[in-house]
């Protein structure tokens, strides 16, 4: 079956919040697609209005083998399914899991640029961030992981958990089974909860995929957390579905009381028949997606290349957001974002929202039809080109 990425839908904006925006501005920032979601998952959905019944539902066991088989297939790991918890969302998971598994002014972990929300998760909820900042490398436009600052951290006893991001957004990441490994083995060493959030796992451009956390080695996985989700991989956020897998029993029941407590282990109508269908039938479509943003991520980076050059790709091979490292220009990427949205109407994410040295970058979503990037690029090149006058 062929799919549509081409065809961009004008009437995207709606409640979007990616697209409320001017008029004559175009976004290429939070985090969703301007594709069309997968058709059978349109039809499980259709099928499901035309029962005509949105009455309290409970998690089917299909849901959760439709998980396991999924992360069988796609990463070759199975996620035993008494693992598994159903929660609404991966971001009030982790503030939910903050809540349950430390205590008021703990400290949490992060691995900075990383995804601004996991601060407010922290933050809100009366904990303290403690950043391992990544470690880049400007000549090969790298990062790596500083082990013995995050041992150091870690063996703090107010360092009660860590977020993971798995692959890492912003930077594009993907964390070897090694590394993964050695993280594992510190937060064990130290008794720190590991919450590796996964969301953009399956949105990998590598032969070998990423690593689940889950997949390690037994010894290491009592005190982790794993968040799964369908709503980056197949568009499909509104449907409030994601998967908390924790191997150890005792852990799990807190994370899952936590989750019970605070209403976010009950699904929308969507969210069942929506998830199960993407799993078990969003094979082929998501092949097709990742051959999409591999065309389009080329096509970016010869533009880049040729014509906006002072921006160099940090390359990861996860997720479809670039990371550029804009040093070359400015050492304030709040200021250039915000010169060319005034300049062009072009919207990017600034670096500096995701802490660490992410004043020297910006972020930019590529998941949208080539016609709409090819404006994107346009009015990329004229706005640095004005920047630099």
């Amino acid at each position: 079956m062929s799919y549509d990425f081409e065809t961009l839908n004008k009437k995207r904006a709606g409640n979007s919040a990616k697209w409320d925006v001017k008029e004559d501005e175009l976004p290429m920032t939070i985090a969703d697609m301007d594709f069309k979601v997968a058709p059978e998952i349109i039809q499980a959905l259709q099928d499901k209005i035309a029962m005509g019944l949105f009455g309290y539902e409970e998690i089917p066991t299909e849901y959760f083998k439709a998980v396991a088989d999924w992360y069988e297939i796609e990463h070759h790991t199975r996620p035993q399914e008494d693992w598994m918890i159903f929660a609404t969302g991966v971001v009030p998971a982790i503030s939910s899991a903050v809540r349950r598994l430390t205590s008021l002014g703990d400290n949490v972990l992060v691995q900075a640029p990383v995804y601004n929300i996991f601060y407010n998760s922290i933050v809100n909820n009366g904990r303290h961030v403690v950043s391992n900042d990544l470690d880049y490398d400007a000549k090969l436009r790298e990062y790596t992981i500083n082990f013995k600052d995050l041992e150091e951290k870690l063996s703090d006893p107010l360092t009660n958990m860590m977020i993971l991001c798995n692959p890492h957004n912003p930077v594009g990441k993907i964390w070897t089974r090694d590394e993964l490994t050695k993280i594992a083995a510190l937060c064990k060493k130290y008794n720190v909860k590991l919450f590796s959030d996964e969301i953009h796992g399956d949105i990998t451009f590598n032969k070998e995929g990423y690593n689940p956390v889950f997949g390690l080695d037994q010894e290491y996985l009592d005190n982790v957390v794993v968040a799964v989700s369908p709503s980056k991989t197949f568009n499909v956020a509104a449907m409030h579905a994601a998967t908390i897998i924790v191997p150890n029993a005792n852990l799990r029941g807190q994370v899952s009381r936590g989750l019970n407590s605070e209403e976010l282990a009950e699904p929308n109508f969507a969210a069942i028949p929506g998830t199960i269908t993407a799993y078990t039938k969003g094979h082929d479509w998501l092949k097709a997606l990742k051959q999409q943003l591999l065309e389009n991520r080329q096509m970016i980076l010869n533009f880049v290349q040729d014509n906006v050059p002072d921006i160099k790709w940090v390359p990861g091979e996860a997720t479809y957001l670039l990371w550029f490292d804009v040093s070359k220009l400015t050492d304030d990427a709040t200021k250039l974002s915000e010169f060319i949205r005034q300049d062009t109407g072009l919207i990017v994410t600034p670096g500096s929202v995701y802490g660490g040295d992410g004043q020297h970058f910006i972020r930019m979503n590529i998941a949208s039809p080539k016609e709409m990037i090819s404006d994107g690029l346009n009015r990329l090149q004229k706005a640095i080109t004005d920047y630099q006058k």
